[in-house]
């Protein structure tokens, strides 16, 4: 099994709908432009920011198409790929169609909330049966629990192609402790914008990004110059945006970013139910920031 190179800026891309809430596909190809003209390191197609719980499958396989077409290989590609039904998110990695990623990204399973044991199993049988290499995503302010450093740890050592994780646990003492006892060639990235300048300094190795939608290419700076050790020039840009970060998710993730993209005349600023639009307050105080931050950034 091959390995998948975590480093640097990836982006959990969003979905556009228009008005009538069907896809809007121009809106798409103006985001995925965006983040080639940055230079962004990959991509992650089909996670929680592009609202993957309101697709249906057809519409799935729709936007897996066009965003490989557009991108081309220009940049790898990561697939959303989990569920709380082992069985069934087994079956897709047996069936599914991967031509053009170059790895899945599985979610910790939501609401059953499974044992560590459990926990452990079903990324084992997710291991076994994925043709490309597996990151594990550990939200447990989405999934309802956490999965602890020691089963992260547990399936780094003993599945061969799991090569990272996704922490978003917000628990720098669980995240280092990952990073301190990792194998060598398992990544550790930031799954919260907030917190990836930290998380570099510990010795994460990038983030897969919300904010990197709107901003990719001053995001991806920090990022990258963290990589480099520069973190003294990283800090500086993780200041300039601490306020957005709030702001982002005040009102939920993706309607903070959507929001931002839609100030910035990338995407109509349309969710589709249970999910709705920030507030009025939300959208006044993002739009405000961000014509200050475009002087600045």
């Amino acid at each position: 099994m091959a390995s998948f190179n975590l480093k640097g800026l990836g982006v959990a891309l969003v979905t556009p709908f228009k008005e009538d809430k069907t896809i809007d596909f121009d809106a798409l190809g103006r985001v995925l432009d965006s983040l080639l003209d940055a230079k962004a390191d990959y991509i992650v197609v089909l996670g929680t920011t592009g609202e993957t719980p309101t697709l249906f499958p057809d519409e799935k396989q729709s936007i897996k198409d066009y965003v490989r077409n557009r991108v081309n290989g220009k940049i790898p590609l990561v697939l959303g790929v989990g569920g709380n039904n082992t069985s069934a998110v087994v079956e897709e990695l047996r069936t599914g169609d991967f031509d053009g990623f170059s790895a899945v990204l599985s979610v910790v399973p939501f609401y059953n909330k499974p044992s560590q044991e459990g926990i452990y199993r079903h990324y084992q049988c997710i291991a076994e049966a994925s043709p490309l290499p597996v990151i594990l995503y550990n939200v447990p302010g989405r999934t309802g629990v956490n999965m602890t450093a020691e089963t992260t740890l547990r399936l780094a050592r003993d599945c061969n192609n799991i090569v990272g994780v996704k922490e978003a646990s917000g628990n720098f003492v669980q995240i280092e402790e990952i990073i301190k006892h990792k194998p060598d060639s398992f990544q550790v990235i930031s799954g919260d914008d907030g917190i990836t300048y930290p998380l570099m300094t510990l010795g994460a190795v990038g983030v897969i990004s919300v904010i990197g939608n709107a901003f990719p290419k001053e995001f991806g700076r920090m990022v990258r110059l963290c990589l480099d050790h520069k973190f003294d020039e990283a800090l500086k840009i993780h200041f300039k945006f601490t306020e957005l970060f709030n702001l982002m998710f005040v009102d939920g993730n993706p309607a903070g970013v959507k929001c931002a993209l839609n100030a910035l005349g990338m995407i109509e600023n349309e969710l589709r139910l249970p999910l709705v639009p920030t507030r009025l307050s939300t959208n006044e105080k993002i739009h405000t920031l961000l014509a200050e931050l475009r002087g600045e950034i």
